[in-house]
Protein backbone atom coordinates (compact mmCIF):
# COMPACT_ATOMS: atom_id res chain seq x y z
CA UNK A 1 0.00 0.00 0.00
CA UNK A 2 1.23 3.36 -0.94
CA UNK A 3 1.83 5.41 2.48
CA UNK A 4 0.76 8.63 3.46
CA UNK A 5 4.55 9.78 3.44
CA UNK A 6 5.54 8.27 0.02
CA UNK A 7 3.00 9.66 -1.70
CA UNK A 8 4.00 13.33 -0.70
CA UNK A 9 7.34 12.17 -1.98
CA UNK A 10 6.43 10.58 -5.05
CA UNK A 11 3.82 13.62 -5.84
CA UNK A 12 6.44 16.41 -5.16
CA UNK A 13 9.07 14.59 -7.32
CA UNK A 14 6.41 13.74 -10.00
CA UNK A 15 5.23 17.51 -10.59
CA UNK A 16 8.70 19.22 -10.30
CA UNK A 17 10.33 16.16 -12.82
CA UNK A 18 7.47 16.20 -15.14
CA UNK A 19 8.33 19.70 -16.27
CA UNK A 20 11.75 19.79 -15.97
CA UNK A 21 14.07 18.02 -18.38
CA UNK A 22 14.90 14.79 -16.24
CA UNK A 23 11.89 12.38 -16.74
CA UNK A 24 9.57 12.07 -14.17
CA UNK A 25 8.79 8.43 -14.74
CA UNK A 26 12.44 7.77 -14.70
CA UNK A 27 13.05 9.46 -11.76
CA UNK A 28 9.98 7.55 -9.93
CA UNK A 29 11.33 4.20 -10.92
CA UNK A 30 14.64 4.78 -9.87
CA UNK A 31 13.67 6.43 -6.45
CA UNK A 32 11.80 3.56 -5.58
CA UNK A 33 14.64 0.73 -6.71
CA UNK A 34 17.37 2.89 -4.76
CA UNK A 35 14.58 3.21 -1.34
CA UNK A 36 13.42 -0.04 -1.76
CA UNK A 37 9.69 1.10 -2.30
CA UNK A 38 10.13 -0.72 -6.16
CA UNK A 39 6.85 -3.01 -5.25
CA UNK A 40 4.68 -0.22 -5.54
CA UNK A 41 5.21 0.27 -9.54
CA UNK A 42 3.63 -3.05 -10.11
CA UNK A 43 0.58 -2.74 -8.27
CA UNK A 44 -2.81 -1.30 -9.23
CA UNK A 45 -3.24 1.25 -6.72
CA UNK A 46 0.47 3.21 -8.12
CA UNK A 47 -1.57 3.52 -11.45
CA UNK A 48 -4.59 5.55 -9.87
CA UNK A 49 -1.76 7.71 -7.92
CA UNK A 50 0.07 8.59 -11.68
CA UNK A 51 -3.81 9.48 -12.88
CA UNK A 52 -4.00 11.96 -10.51
CA UNK A 53 -0.50 13.23 -10.31
CA UNK A 54 -0.38 13.57 -14.23
CA UNK A 55 -4.00 15.24 -14.19
CA UNK A 56 -2.97 17.77 -11.63
CA UNK A 57 -0.17 18.74 -13.68
CA UNK A 58 -1.59 19.03 -16.70
CA UNK A 59 -4.33 21.37 -14.94
CA UNK A 60 -1.62 23.62 -13.17
CA UNK A 61 0.00 23.90 -16.66
CA UNK A 62 -3.59 25.01 -18.45
CA UNK A 63 -3.57 27.74 -15.33
CA UNK A 64 -0.62 29.44 -16.63
CA UNK A 65 -1.15 29.62 -20.41
CA UNK A 66 -4.94 29.61 -20.29
CA UNK A 67 -5.04 33.22 -21.73
CA UNK A 68 -3.08 31.36 -24.66
CA UNK A 69 -5.36 28.39 -25.04
CA UNK A 70 -7.87 30.83 -25.63
CA UNK A 71 -6.24 32.44 -28.18
CA UNK A 72 -5.50 29.73 -29.95
CA UNK A 73 -8.59 27.28 -29.50
CA UNK A 74 -9.62 30.49 -31.50
CA UNK A 75 -7.77 30.54 -34.05
CA UNK A 76 -8.71 27.09 -34.45
CA UNK A 77 -12.24 27.19 -35.15
CA UNK A 78 -11.36 30.69 -36.95
CA UNK A 79 -9.27 28.79 -39.45
CA UNK A 80 -12.31 26.22 -40.01
CA UNK A 81 -14.30 28.60 -40.40
CA UNK A 82 -12.80 30.49 -43.11
CA UNK A 83 -11.37 27.09 -44.70
CA UNK A 84 -7.68 27.98 -44.48
CA UNK A 85 -4.80 28.84 -42.14
CA UNK A 86 -3.97 32.30 -43.28
CA UNK A 87 -0.34 34.07 -42.65
CA UNK A 88 -1.69 36.56 -41.06
CA UNK A 89 -3.02 34.70 -38.07
CA UNK A 90 -0.38 33.09 -36.06
CA UNK A 91 -2.63 32.38 -33.22
CA UNK A 92 -4.67 29.52 -36.07
CA UNK A 93 -1.37 28.50 -37.16
CA UNK A 94 0.39 27.88 -33.92
CA UNK A 95 -2.88 25.85 -33.07
CA UNK A 96 -2.49 23.64 -35.89
CA UNK A 97 1.16 23.10 -35.30
CA UNK A 98 -0.01 21.99 -31.79
CA UNK A 99 -2.84 19.23 -33.58
CA UNK A 100 0.80 18.46 -35.67
CA UNK A 101 2.79 18.01 -33.18
CA UNK A 102 0.30 15.92 -30.71
CA UNK A 103 -2.30 13.97 -32.72
CA UNK A 104 0.77 11.58 -34.06
CA UNK A 105 2.83 11.32 -30.73
CA UNK A 106 -0.70 10.71 -28.95
CA UNK A 107 -1.68 7.97 -31.52
CA UNK A 108 2.00 6.09 -30.66
CA UNK A 109 1.78 6.41 -27.30
CA UNK A 110 -1.30 4.75 -26.85
CA UNK A 111 -0.26 1.72 -29.29
CA UNK A 112 3.54 1.60 -27.74
CA UNK A 113 2.94 2.63 -24.25
CA UNK A 114 2.18 -0.55 -21.91
CA UNK A 115 4.86 -3.04 -24.42
CA UNK A 116 7.87 -0.19 -23.64
CA UNK A 117 6.64 0.49 -19.64
CA UNK A 118 6.81 -3.31 -19.30
CA UNK A 119 9.88 -3.91 -21.07
CA UNK A 120 11.63 -1.06 -19.49
CA UNK A 121 10.10 -0.45 -15.89
CA UNK A 122 13.47 -2.01 -14.60
CA UNK A 123 14.82 0.48 -12.44
CA UNK A 124 18.49 -0.17 -13.82
CA UNK A 125 17.09 0.23 -17.64
CA UNK A 126 15.23 3.30 -16.03
CA UNK A 127 18.38 4.22 -14.67
CA UNK A 128 20.21 3.78 -18.37
CA UNK A 129 18.21 5.93 -20.02
CA UNK A 130 17.88 8.68 -17.58
CA UNK A 131 22.45 9.04 -18.71
CA UNK A 132 20.97 8.58 -21.87
CA UNK A 133 18.61 11.37 -21.88
CA UNK A 134 21.13 13.80 -20.41
CA UNK A 135 23.02 12.65 -23.73
CA UNK A 136 20.24 13.65 -25.65
CA UNK A 137 20.31 17.38 -23.96
CA UNK A 138 23.97 17.32 -24.86
CA UNK A 139 22.94 16.88 -28.33
CA UNK A 140 20.31 19.21 -28.78
CA UNK A 141 22.50 21.85 -27.41
CA UNK A 142 25.49 21.05 -29.80
CA UNK A 143 23.61 20.31 -32.74
CA UNK A 144 21.13 23.91 -32.14
CA UNK A 145 20.70 26.00 -35.07
CA UNK A 146 21.07 30.00 -34.16
CA UNK A 147 17.52 31.43 -34.18
CA UNK A 148 17.59 34.63 -36.63
CA UNK A 149 18.21 38.07 -34.63
CA UNK A 150 14.93 39.58 -36.93
CA UNK A 151 12.46 36.82 -34.50
CA UNK A 152 13.45 38.53 -31.49
CA UNK A 153 11.55 41.65 -32.56
CA UNK A 154 8.26 39.82 -32.36
CA UNK A 155 6.09 37.55 -29.91
CA UNK A 156 6.96 34.21 -29.37
CA UNK A 157 4.14 32.97 -30.35
CA UNK A 158 4.83 34.91 -34.04
CA UNK A 159 8.62 33.13 -33.99
CA UNK A 160 6.65 29.39 -32.87
CA UNK A 161 4.27 29.77 -35.97
CA UNK A 162 7.00 30.23 -38.06
CA UNK A 163 8.08 26.37 -38.11
CA UNK A 164 7.06 24.37 -40.92
CA UNK A 165 4.97 21.68 -40.44
CA UNK A 166 7.19 18.68 -40.89
CA UNK A 167 9.53 20.77 -38.08
CA UNK A 168 6.34 20.53 -35.70
CA UNK A 169 5.59 17.25 -36.53
CA UNK A 170 9.50 16.16 -35.99
CA UNK A 171 9.38 18.57 -32.59
CA UNK A 172 6.04 16.04 -31.24
CA UNK A 173 6.80 12.89 -32.25
CA UNK A 174 9.77 13.16 -30.10
CA UNK A 175 7.54 12.94 -27.34
CA UNK A 176 7.48 9.25 -27.18
CA UNK A 177 10.70 9.16 -25.87
CA UNK A 178 9.28 9.78 -22.77
CA UNK A 179 7.12 6.65 -23.07
CA UNK A 180 10.72 5.20 -21.88
CA UNK A 181 11.20 5.30 -18.05
CA UNK A 182 14.03 7.89 -18.03
CA UNK A 183 13.87 9.86 -21.28
CA UNK A 184 11.95 13.09 -20.36
CA UNK A 185 8.88 14.72 -22.74
CA UNK A 186 9.91 17.99 -21.77
CA UNK A 187 13.64 17.38 -22.45
CA UNK A 188 12.81 15.31 -25.63
CA UNK A 189 10.97 18.57 -27.14
CA UNK A 190 13.26 21.06 -25.60
CA UNK A 191 15.87 19.27 -27.68
CA UNK A 192 14.12 18.80 -30.79
CA UNK A 193 12.80 22.76 -30.71
CA UNK A 194 16.37 23.38 -30.51
CA UNK A 195 17.57 21.56 -33.77
CA UNK A 196 14.20 23.37 -35.65
CA UNK A 197 16.07 26.48 -34.72
CA UNK A 198 13.74 27.89 -31.88
CA UNK A 199 15.38 29.76 -28.97
CA UNK A 200 15.30 28.20 -25.44
CA UNK A 201 12.89 30.43 -24.26
CA UNK A 202 10.33 29.77 -27.56
CA UNK A 203 11.55 26.21 -26.70
CA UNK A 204 10.26 25.78 -23.38
CA UNK A 205 6.80 27.74 -24.24
CA UNK A 206 6.79 25.36 -27.40
CA UNK A 207 7.15 22.16 -24.91
CA UNK A 208 4.81 23.19 -22.42
CA UNK A 209 2.11 23.78 -25.13
CA UNK A 210 2.57 20.40 -26.85
CA UNK A 211 2.66 18.66 -22.97
CA UNK A 212 -0.53 20.27 -21.87
CA UNK A 213 -3.23 17.86 -24.21
CA UNK A 214 -0.98 15.02 -23.78
CA UNK A 215 -0.70 14.95 -20.52
CA UNK A 216 -4.28 15.76 -19.66
CA UNK A 217 -5.73 13.51 -22.83
CA UNK A 218 -3.53 10.74 -20.83
CA UNK A 219 -4.63 11.22 -17.44
CA UNK A 220 -8.77 11.49 -18.80
CA UNK A 221 -8.16 7.98 -20.43
CA UNK A 222 -7.15 6.55 -17.21
CA UNK A 223 -10.24 8.13 -15.34
CA UNK A 224 -12.37 5.30 -15.22
CA UNK A 225 -10.07 3.08 -13.39
CA UNK A 226 -10.63 5.33 -10.41
CA UNK A 227 -13.79 3.50 -9.88
CA UNK A 228 -11.99 0.38 -9.25
CA UNK A 229 -11.66 -0.72 -5.54
CA UNK A 230 -8.14 -0.39 -5.34
CA UNK A 231 -8.70 3.74 -6.33
CA UNK A 232 -10.59 3.44 -3.16
CA UNK A 233 -8.49 2.18 -0.80
CA UNK A 234 -5.29 4.90 -2.10
CA UNK A 235 -7.55 7.83 -2.49
CA UNK A 236 -6.47 9.57 0.36
CA UNK A 237 -2.71 9.20 -0.85
CA UNK A 238 -3.52 9.89 -4.55
CA UNK A 239 -4.99 13.31 -3.45
CA UNK A 240 -2.60 14.60 -1.39
CA UNK A 241 0.11 13.10 -4.05
CA UNK A 242 -1.77 15.39 -6.67
CA UNK A 243 -1.97 18.26 -4.64
CA UNK A 244 2.02 17.90 -3.81
CA UNK A 245 2.61 17.36 -7.51
CA UNK A 246 0.51 20.35 -8.69
CA UNK A 247 2.66 23.05 -6.37
CA UNK A 248 6.09 21.06 -7.52
CA UNK A 249 4.25 21.58 -10.99
CA UNK A 250 3.57 25.66 -10.37
CA UNK A 251 7.02 26.35 -8.81
CA UNK A 252 8.81 24.51 -11.65
CA UNK A 253 6.76 26.46 -14.60
CA UNK A 254 8.08 29.82 -12.81
CA UNK A 255 11.42 28.73 -12.28
CA UNK A 256 11.80 27.11 -15.63
CA UNK A 257 10.11 30.29 -17.75
CA UNK A 258 12.98 32.55 -16.07
CA UNK A 259 15.70 30.30 -16.08
CA UNK A 260 15.39 29.40 -20.39
CA UNK A 261 15.38 32.98 -20.87
CA UNK A 262 19.02 33.50 -20.64
CA UNK A 263 20.49 29.81 -20.00
CA UNK A 264 21.05 26.08 -21.47
CA UNK A 265 20.25 22.94 -21.33
CA UNK A 266 23.91 21.60 -20.42
CA UNK A 267 23.68 21.54 -16.34
CA UNK A 268 20.67 19.48 -16.99
CA UNK A 269 22.54 17.19 -19.41
CA UNK A 270 24.74 16.77 -16.79
CA UNK A 271 22.57 15.99 -14.03
CA UNK A 272 21.40 13.24 -15.99
CA UNK A 273 24.06 11.66 -16.76
CA UNK A 274 25.70 11.84 -13.37
CA UNK A 275 22.85 10.79 -12.14
CA UNK A 276 21.72 7.84 -14.30
CA UNK A 277 25.41 6.53 -14.18
CA UNK A 278 25.81 7.04 -10.43
CA UNK A 279 22.28 5.40 -10.13
CA UNK A 280 22.97 2.46 -12.53
CA UNK A 281 26.38 1.02 -10.67
CA UNK A 282 24.45 1.46 -7.45
CA UNK A 283 21.21 -0.66 -8.49
CA UNK A 284 23.79 -3.06 -9.94
CA UNK A 285 25.29 -4.30 -6.64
Amino acid sequence: MLTYAQAVVLGFLQGISELFPVSSLGHSVVLTGLLGWAGTQNAEFFLVFLVATHFATALVLFAFYWRDWVRIVSGLFRSLAQREIRDTDPDAKLAWLLVVGTIPAGMLGLLLEEPLRRLFVAPRAAAAFLAANGVLLFLGELLRRQAREQDRESDGDRRIARLGWFEAGRVGLLQVLALIPGFSRTGATLAGSLWVGLSHEDALRFSFLLATPIIGAAALLKLPDLGTAAAHAVLGAALIGAGCAAIGAYFSVRFLTRYFETKTLTPFAVYCLLAGLLSFVFLSR
